[in-house]
């Protein structure tokens, strides 16, 4: 049985898998949209959903958690000067995932993975 055992393991080692997912989100921050596998995708949104509504309190504590994933500091800085206003009146929901059909090489369903608009 596998109730309540939440992610995807990607057939990775922990660290490996660990490194693919905050690039992944280290992307997303930098280029607000990537283009992804779709189980890939869903992992990294609730890891970027996370560190941005951590990152709305706007203090040393979500800056330092920030930086435990994002390992830059420009990146951080970017996060909470430039991404985290967008989202300042939005409860939650700051990415949007869109099919954008499959991978020719092997079929693989891919992704858009984008912040939502300010609307």
């Amino acid at each position: 049985m596998r109730h309540r055992v939440a992610g995807r393991k990607f057939d990775l080692p922990t660290d490996q898998r660990m490194a693919l997912l905050n690039g992944l989100v280290r992307a997303l921050l930098l280029y607000e949209k990537i283009e992804t596998t779709e189980t890939r995708a869903k992992e990294v949104r609730s890891i970027a959903e996370k560190i941005i509504t951590n990152a709305r309190a706007n203090d040393l504590h979500a800056r330092r958690m920030a930086r435990k994933t994002l390992n830059d500091e420009d990146l951080v800085k970017r996060l909470f000067d430039v991404i985290v206003p967008k989202f300042a009146d939005r409860p939650g929901g700051y990415t949007r995932i869109t099919k954008i059909g499959f991978r020719r090489g092997d079929a693989a369903p891919m992704v858009k993975l984008e912040f939502a608009s300010e609307e």
